[in-house]
């Protein structure tokens, strides 16, 4: 698949990839996360800029920040789940109302950066 996918088709694609771990009955740790998020990404093309959670035990969430192409083509998506269990939500990260969107645009800015003076 290539980055100018149409986003619903990006979305199911990334969420299909991540059902495995969207259970409603049981918590989701932060390595069967990551990994899950790392393949789906990777199987549409993408590369993961982070993944990290937020919140406290019980209320907690895992949000993965991924990328799709480059330059004016890039894509940039939030993957979310709460730790425990349940509903996947896979979104543009323009489109997205969580604080960390705004820093995974910043992120995938930076590491642009970073290379390009390597």
């Amino acid at each position: 698949m290539n980055a100018q996918l149409d986003e619903n088709v990006l979305e199911e694609a990334l969420a299909e990839g991540l059902a495995g771990i969207a259970s409603d009955a049981l918590p989701v740790s932060d390595k069967d996360f990551l990994k899950a998020a790392t393949e789906a990404l990777e199987s549409v093309g993408g590369r993961l800029l982070f993944s990290m959670r937020t919140g406290d035990e019980d209320a907690g969430e895992h949000v993965a920040a991924g990328c799709l192409g480059d330059g004016d083509a890039r894509q940039i998506l939030l993957l979310s789940q709460p730790v425990s269990g349940g509903q996947l939500k896979v979104e543009p990260a323009s489109k997205s109302g969580n604080p960390l969107s705004g820093i995974a645009a910043s992120y995938a800015a930076l590491m642009d950066a970073l290379n390009a003076a390597a």
